[in-house]
């Protein structure tokens, strides 16, 4: 046993069902050999990348549609990936970055269950140099931004990585820290267009949250 549990479920994206594997509650943790923990993981945010957030639903259904143009693309933060997944049935040049330990093994599990080929996987920690990770023509995320250091963090990670005109869509459902995120995009040169999201998920819950996206 893996000392945490997982479950297999149904989600309607644009009335495509997609299989997802997930921790089957945000109560769920395992860390025997203290990897998680040695990269600043705590035990009560230890399982936040296995569930299917409402931002990462809104996302996902974003990306069902957006043009791709033979963009390189991002998926920061991504946990379950389930962006990552939708536009990779798309055909999409997309790599998965997280920093969780068991971000790819679950990225992996969820490409069998949906019947999809290989998917580039690179651990990114926002906080350190990731110089193997490269330059992207469209970074995307979703709810980030839930740590005081975060919005500094995450900005200089984009840059880092940003490649020259690079789109940077991020949903946010209105943490505090947004704000925060857009004065260090700005201070980095970018501008942001704010859209409220007001939409409906297909299980029928409102979502209120905000795409953030930028450009320069």
């Amino acid at each position: 046993m893996p000392g945490y549990q997982v479950k297999t479920e149904t989600l309607l994206l644009g009335n495509t069902p997609w299989q997802i594997r997930s921790l089957v509650d945000n109560q769920q943790y395992a860390d025997p050999l203290n990897t998680s923990g040695e990269i600043g993981i705590p035990p009560a945010g230890w399982s936040l990348f296995g569930q299917v957030w409402p931002s990462a639903r809104v996302l996902a259904l974003a990306m069902l549609t957006h043009p791709l143009r033979g963009q390189r693309i991002l998926e920061i933060g991504a946990g379950l990936a389930l962006t990552s997944l939708v536009l990779h049935s798309r055909g999409a040049n997309v790599t998965v970055s997280d920093w969780h330990p068991l971000a790819e093994s679950f990225l992996l599990e969820n490409l069998r269950l949906n019947g999809l080929g290989p998917m580039r996987y690179a651990a990114g920690n926002w906080a350190t140099a990731n110089p193997w990770l490269g330059r992207f023509d469209l970074i995307v995320g979703s709810d980030l931004l839930y740590e005081r250091q975060q919005p500094a963090q995450l900005a200089s990670f984009i840059d880092r990585h940003a490649a020259a005109g690079c789109e940077v869509i991020v949903v946010d459902p209105d943490r505090s820290n947004r704000a925060a995120f857009g004065q260090e995009m700005a201070a980095l040169g970018y501008g942001l267009i704010m859209r409220t999201a007001d939409r409906e998920l297909e299980d029928g819950v409102a979502y209120k949250g905000r795409f953030l996206t930028f450009s320069r």
